[in-house]
């Protein structure tokens, strides 16, 4: 599992013009998905975002965690942080989970999501979303599960 997580001021999703979630100050996540991916590979995940210290202190030192500050959780699904480009010019998503699969361990890793975080939103799965963010920083981290040591 991947995810690129950024500290924003506020992001939010549309489909077709309709915003259909919206957080303030928090983490918007982009999670890609691995056939593979497990319940390890979700907690890894869902616990990194929920404890990275990533936002700012009384002295604006990056010193506290999304759990600390009570931000909220915006979640979407990105199955291009799969897309290898090593050769060609076109992306092959050989590695991202084909779509029923990754709808289930999306669902899944949400439901992992909210054990850990009170406000949870979500784009919609498999949907052309146009994803709208004001980045706070910036500040954007890259994680993936298989490179956990």
């Amino acid at each position: 599992m991947r995810a690129v997580v950024q500290r924003v001021k506020n992001a939010s999703v549309c489909i077709e013009g309709n915003e259909i979630a919206q957080i303030g100050h928090g983490l918007l996540v982009l999670v890609g998905l691995a056939a593979d991916d497990n319940q390890k590979d979700m907690a890894y995940i869902a616990d990194k975002c929920m404890n990275l210290r990533i936002f700012d202190d009384a002295e604006g030192v990056m010193n506290l965690s999304l759990a600390e500050v009570g931000a909220e959780l915006l979640v979407v699904s990105q199955f291009t942080l799969y897309g290898d480009v090593r050769k060609g010019r076109r992306p092959s998503y050989i590695k991202a989970a084909p779509p029923d699969v990754a709808k289930s361990i999306f669902d899944d890793c949400l439901a992992v999501f909210r054990e850990r975080c009170p406000v949870v939103k979500t784009g919609q799965f498999q949907a052309m979303m146009d994803v709208s963010l004001t980045n706070d920083g910036p500040v954007t981290i890259l994680l993936d599960s298989k490179k956990e040591f």
